[in-house]
């Protein structure tokens, strides 16, 4: 596998080493947020899943826009550009907001950026590398992308040990943005073949039934995937300290890391399905587990652990799974629709958690979670994989 791993394009590192500096300035933020908005803006889980599910579901739709344009221009680059450069200037923004309905304009800029710039980028790694090394060059990126979001909790750590106020801390994040976008700057257009392509159609015109099924069973999954920021809050109320918050999270990310590019890669010689299936099938039981009131941090923390090898199993290996099911020409147009029918749910899902979250318990609101996704699983191996083998089986 390491023979094959250092022998990726120059582009595949590229875009992994700029995941890494841009999450670490992200990563740096996010598990602060849900202390910032209750601490300093004084806003609770309802105002929280309104946020994330706003910005979320704005990223969704743009990349599909995104997806879209990159298969009628052939380029990609500059959408990566404007993206990482939207989210640069937005983050460290929040340090000035004085209300939470600030933050979710922010956060808007921030997943606008997002949306502009994924498709265009999972289309650049995909058509840069043979259909057999997509599992190893996603589980690559997302493993570079999961070391920056290990650096960035530790570094909010460290400046929250030393007392520096987290308007401060959020006033950081200009420096690995502008890092960023003078990566981004760096990367070349990788040569697509010449296809004729298909028109757009909301009935998702030219993708296969199986890929329709695939993406509806992924947007079921989504409503149950809320921001992970209400796993920090739940954390918190369980007996994690503050300071310790960021580090939790950066452990997670720190399993993703490790595992993310070998089972990524595992998946190029056997089915992908199984990884998902699954994968799947440990994040219902990890939300079910989290519903319980009596939890040790031992237990929180072996918790956790399932749910960073969760995260591990499948974010290259559901974007490898794209790629395989996707048609010449369309490459851009499948990532745009699964981002998009996965992130769109985000809002709901969001909203759906912290209203019950706060309306009624914690519990009420993990067991919609845990419902919902195993009520996905079920779908994914009955109807989408018991249907018919994939395109392209791995």
């Amino acid at each position: 596998m390491f023979k094959i791993l250092f022998s990726l394009p120059r582009t595949v590192w590229l875009i992994g080493l700029i995941s890494f500096v841009n999450d670490a300035a992200s990563e740096m933020l996010y598990p602060l947020m849900p202390l910032y908005l209750a601490t300093v803006l004084m806003a609770g889980p309802k105002a929280l899943g309104l946020i994330e599910g706003i910005a979320e579901a704005t990223s969704s739709i743009f990349k599909l826009v995104s997806g879209v344009i990159v298969d009628r221009t052939k380029k990609t680059k500059p959408w990566i550009v404007i993206g990482y450069f939207l989210a640069g200037i937005g983050r460290p923004l929040i340090a000035i907001a004085n209300s939470w309905t600030w933050v979710l304009c922010i956060r808007f800029t921030d997943r606008l950026g997002k949306g502009l710039r994924t498709s265009p980028r999972d289309a650049l790694l995909a058509d840069s590398v043979p259909s057999n090394q997509r599992g190893l060059t996603f589980g690559l990126h997302r493993s570079m992308d999961n070391a920056g979001a290990v650096f960035g909790p530790l570094i909010a750590a460290l400046l929250l040990s030393m007392n520096i106020p987290l308007r401060d801390i959020f006033l950081w994040a200009v420096v690995p943005g502008i890092i960023t976008v003078a990566l981004a700057l760096c990367l070349k257009e990788v040569p697509r073949e010449q296809q004729v392509v298909q028109p757009f159609s909301w009935s998702l015109e030219g993708l296969s039934p199986q890929f329709k099924r695939y993406i509806l069973a992924a947007g079921i999954f989504a409503l149950a995937n809320s921001s992970d920021m209400f796993l920090l809050l739940r954390a918190r109320e369980l007996g994690v300290p503050q300071e310790q918050i960021p580090l939790l999270w950066a452990a997670i990310s720190l399993i993703t890391t490790l595992f993310g590019t070998p089972l990524s890669a595992l998946s190029d010689r056997f089915s992908r399905k199984n990884f998902i299936l699954i994968a799947w099938c440990a994040f219902a039981f990890f939300y079910i587990a989290m519903s319980f009131s009596g939890i040790t941090i031992w237990m929180l923390c072996a918790l956790f652990g399932i749910y960073g090898l969760f995260k591990a199993a499948t974010e290259g290996v559901e974007k490898a799974l794209v790629a395989d099911l996707a048609p010449k020409g369309m490459t851009g147009t499948a990532f745009g629709w699964f981002n998009l029918i996965s992130g769109l749910m985000l809002l709901p899902a969001s909203l759906i958690f912290g209203w019950l979250y706060e309306s009624f318990s914690p519990q009420y609101a993990f067991l919609f979670s845990g419902s919902c996704a195993m009520l996905a699983f079920l779908l994914l191996a009955v109807w989408v994989f018991g249907a018919q083998e994939t395109q392209n089986p791995k």
